[in-house]
């Protein structure tokens, strides 16, 4: 309270109503810090018998007065510890000092600063409210003795720095560099949108006091840097990269140059002070202006290297983290890239690269390091089972780094609604085709000091046998016992090992659905769409740890046209499937490329997507959308699951149908980055299964129509006549008609 001594009261002016008004503030709140103002220096001793300051209003330094006031008695300057005698202990100038002499003061300081509710008050200057509001009402009676009270207010500074810290965004500083920041920017321009979404998420955790509401675990978004789009575009100038850019050269080529190429000298600089405080491995992750965005997420276009950043040479582990930058850097203008950039409304020339540089999650074993399982959670499931529904959302896990998730190898899927419920597994012979038997680790071993050691070398993929003997299958792992032909949860019997997660889903080791359930929900709430979480456990860590390691909205057209399939359209059909992604009518397509079932050899499906990708550029050129039917699961990395598209390879197509073939079934993935670009084009997908009812093809009719081309494992029919493909999001089936004129 700030106040005159002489003002009016009752319409009467009263030459000490100050003292009055002061004496009552003081009856009612006795730490309420009070200044009064007269002309007449008389009234300093009474004011001092009521523990009030004064100052003459005559001074010359009447404002120098009354900004001591301010910082000394509000909290605007450092915390002043005193004796009750006014000596002098100590000063603090922000939370973490004030944490550390709370413990160090002595005790009678302690008292006397707590009795007067000078810490609270500071710390609503200092517009740290719900600290200040948690620590106002606790008295020092409040505590059994001066040593609780130490510990308690020293806890709760602390923890609230803590929480400031890990949503702040800060810039680089070796002097400030904290364990508690989550956040740190390397170099200026924009952070790009992988970077934007962790930070949102971060957020988002923070406001909704998520990452301790699950007993034993953490959930966190991991520590990240982030290198912003200015030294992005001050790489390319320097080094005269633009000339290269805007030519059609091969990817090899561009990634030479670039890797020859030099990053500005600061950031280069900064980069070794910040490798000198952080020696964790690192995910060095795109984060371009339009990934992760509204519309177009541009999923898995743009490259993620990873580094062990263990070496004993800072400069090998500097040399390392720059080859990886300068990769990414260089994956924006892949071919991959550039076909999906044509294929939105955006210019090549508007796409500029920001880099996450985040921690690992996960544990070291032996000469590897990967986390105990990892995976993408999906608020909306495309292809629901039984009594799931679309907005149960989807979960697809795999041991290991997330790599055999986003790129469609082996992987377990479920979903959070009813985590037990797994089709995959639905008979033993299900279980044993479609279980994990590989999966990704980081090599620590490995320098990555030279281009090729960070395209991939330093990833390993290792059999059940290596996380057996690590300790990490036990978790997540089952044994099928041929004898009576049965799985068994756990890995204590002899047999061959299978990846269920069955102590995860079943047992609950790990409150895995919950926390997916959870985070989805926040995630739809708060981007006011659908969303897809990638994230990675750590088992072993003390408190287990949940790691969110990207969220991007996703397209999922819940306004369904009014799209009728019948019994009789089967009859029209080329392919018919009661399991598709998509609604509505697909007209005016005169193309189908399909995989001739005859000829298919997975050992060939390498060769196979080169071929589609020839046909793919060819129809592109024309301006002419296209039908592609063939086995398997489009877009895997792993051949042998399927074929090994990317998707500059089938851009054009507007239609996508996989099939099972004898001994060749596989469940459809939700969790890839392939399957991702699939929804953002709204490509129609259906998947069709003979063997279990699941629709059909008729290759008969197909092979019968001539063909346009033919390569030995593939036919591109050009129908003088257009199809017609019609998805009901509904009932979730699809249809491609022959054409109108055919018999």
């Amino acid at each position: 309270m700030i106040s005159d001594i002489r003002f009016p009261r009752r319409d009467v002016l009263d030459p000490e109503a100050g003292l009055e008004l002061a004496l009552r503030v003081r009856s009612a709140a006795p730490h309420m810090p009070v200044l009064l103002q007269s002309t007449d220096r008389k009234f300093q001793p009474r004011a001092a018998e009521l523990g009030a300051s004064f100052t003459d209003k005559n001074s010359r330094t009447l404002m120098q007065d009354l900004r001591n006031f301010l910082l000394h008695n509000l909290g605007f300057g450092e915390f002043i510890f005193r004796l009750p005698d006014g000596t002098e202990v100590g000063r603090a100038s922000d939370l973490p000092s004030l944490a550390r002499l709370v413990r160090e003061i002595p005790e009678e300081c302690l008292r006397f600063h707590a009795e007067s509710n000078h810490f609270s008050n500071w710390l609503m200057a200092r517009t740290e409210f719900e600290l200040a509001a948690l620590i106002r009402p606790r008295t020092v009676s409040d505590f059994k003795d001066l040593s609780e009270l130490r510990d308690y207010l020293a806890g709760a500074v602390s923890e609230a720095y803590e929480r400031s810290q890990a949503t702040v965004i800060s810039d680089f500083s070796r002097r400030q560099f904290s364990s508690a920041t989550v956040f740190t920017r390397l170099s200026g321009g924009a952070m790009g949108g992988k970077a934007r979404g962790l930070a949102f998420i971060n957020a988002l955790l923070d406001r909704y006091r998520v990452k301790r509401q699950f007993e034993g675990v953490r959930i966190t978004v991991p520590k990240s840097a982030t290198v912003g789009t200015e030294t992005f575009d001050q790489f390319l100038d320097s080094n005269r990269l633009r000339p290269l850019i805007t030519r059609d050269v091969e990817d090899e080529e561009i990634e030479r140059a670039f890797l020859a190429a030099k990053l500005p000298r600061q950031v280069n600089r900064d980069l070794a002070s910040f490798l000198e405080l952080v020696r964790y491995p690192l995910a060095v992750r795109s984060s371009s202006l339009l990934e992760d965005f509204h519309g177009q997420p541009f999923a898995g276009i743009y490259q993620t290297y990873m580094i062990p950043n263990n070496h004993r040479s800072l400069k090998v582990r500097l040399q390392q983290l720059a080859n990886a930058i300068k990769l990414v850097y260089a994956s924006t203008y892949s071919k991959i890239a550039k076909r999906y950039l044509e294929a939105t409304d955006h210019y090549i020339e508007e796409e500029k690269m920001g880099v996450v540089l985040q921690q690992l999650v996960g544990g070291q074993y032996g000469d590897r390091f990967y986390p105990n399982f990892s995976g993408v959670a999906r608020s909306y499931n495309f292809y629901p089972f039984g009594k799931v529904r679309p907005e149960d959302g989807v979960v697809c896990v795999a041991l290991g780094l997330g790599k055999s998730v986003v790129e469609g190898e082996e992987m377990l899927m479920f979903s959070p609604a009813h985590p037990q419920s797994l089709p995959q597994f639905a008979t033993t012979k299900d279980a044993l085709a479609n279980s994990q038997r590989r999966f990704y680790a980081l090599d620590l071993r490995c320098s990555g000091s030279s281009g090729d050691d960070i395209r991939g070398a330093c990833l390993g993929k290792l059999g059940l046998e290596v996380a057996e003997a690590d300790g990490t299958l036990a978790p997540v792992g089952s044994v099928y016992s041929p004898e009576n032909d049965a799985i068994y949860d756990g890995i204590s019997r002899p047999g061959p090992r299978l990846v269920t997660f069955a102590h995860v889903l079943k047992s609950g080791i790990f409150p895995l659905a919950e926390i997916v359930k959870l985070l989805l929900r926040l995630g739809r709430r708060g981007m006011a769409s659908p969303v897809e979480i990638e994230f990675a456990v750590n088992l072993d860590a003390r408190p287990m740890e949940f790691g969110v390691l990207q969220i991007r909205p996703i397209i999922a057209d819940e306004t369904l046209e009014g799209i009728v399939i019948n019994e009789r359209d089967k009859d029209r059909a080329i392919c018919f499937s009661p399991r598709t992604m998509g609604n509505g009518a697909f007209r005016g397509l005169h193309d189908i490329i399909y995989v001739k079932p005859d000829r298919f050899d997975p050992a060939q499906s390498r060769k196979i997507a080169a071929e589609i990708g020839i046909m793919n550029a060819h129809l592109q050129k024309e301006g002419r959308r296209y039908i592609l039917i063939g086995p398997g699961r489009w877009g895997s990395a792993d051949p042998w699951l399927g074929i090994p598209v990317t998707w500059n390879q089938v851009s054009s197509a507007q239609v996508i149908a996989e099939t099972s073939l004898q001994g060749f079934t596989i469940t459809p993935s939700q969790g890839t980055h392939f399957f991702q670009n699939l929804t953002s084009f709204r490509i129609g997908y259906l998947t069709v299964n003979p063997t279990t009812g699941g629709g059909f093809v008729d290759w008969d009719w197909l092979a019968a129509e001539d063909a346009a081309e033919d390569t030995g494992f593939l036919r591109r029919l050009h129908l003088p006549d257009p199809v017609e493909v019609r998805l009901d999001g509904r009932s979730r089936q699809g249809v491609i008609f022959k054409p109108e004129t055919s018999g």
